[in-house]
């Protein structure tokens, strides 16, 4: 490889990318959601809110769905939990990680936002959807690895089993109106524990 073709991962030639502009502009997007809700958020307003060019924001985000993906993916993105030696501590890692996304500001009209936008169907409902899997992998992978160590059931459905963790939370914040908090992930824990635990 040639000094000239850099290193893998490394931007090419041109402006570099400001991260100022990144974080101003998915900031506006929170903010404007919780104050107006997504049907109401256009490109004008993020852009006159986060002070920015509308070229810079379609630079990063070609489409309001994208930007709106970003968005909640700095909210409430993959997570990345580490063999803790048992499934109980890891699911409390994820549930406890979630609960304090979910408390930050504006970040429940977000979600309910995305909710209805998906409902909707035709693109949107395809790239919220693949939003989802990607922030559940991690659920997922957890329930895998306790399955191969031996502390979840081996006849568990993952799929099913990574939605009972992902649902109720998000069903008490939109659903019910009310802030999830430290109890209700305490009793998620023992729940799912008791239904997919060895």
């Amino acid at each position: 490889m040639t000094a000239a073709q850099g290193r893998p991962g490394e931007r090419g030639p041109g402006r570099p990318r400001d991260e100022r502009v990144t974080a101003a502009v998915l900031n506006a997007v929170i903010e404007l959601v919780a104050e107006e809700g997504l049907q109401a958020l256009t490109m004008d307003a993020v852009a006159a809110r986060a002070e920015v060019s509308k070229p810079a924001i379609y630079r990063r985000w070609p489409t309001k769905q994208d930007l709106v993906i970003a968005a909640a993916d700095s909210r409430i993105g993959v997570l990345s939990v580490p063999d803790l030696g048992g499934f109980r501590a890891e699911l409390h890692a994820i549930l406890t990680a979630r609960l304090a996304a979910y408390r930050t500001p504006g970040t429940d009209r977000l979600v309910a936002g995305m909710i209805a936008a998906a409902a909707e169907g035709g693109p949107v409902r395809a790239a919220y959807g693949a939003y989802t899997e990607r922030i559940m992998s991690e659920t997922r992978a957890v329930l895998e690895r306790g399955i191969a160590r031996g502390d979840v059931r081996p006849d568990v459905e993952i799929r099913s089993a990574a939605t009972l963790v992902a649902a109720p939370l998000i069903f008490r914040m939109i659903g019910e109106l009310a802030q999830p908090d430290e109890k209700l992930v305490e009793d998620l824990v023992e729940l799912v524990a008791r239904a997919v635990a060895i």
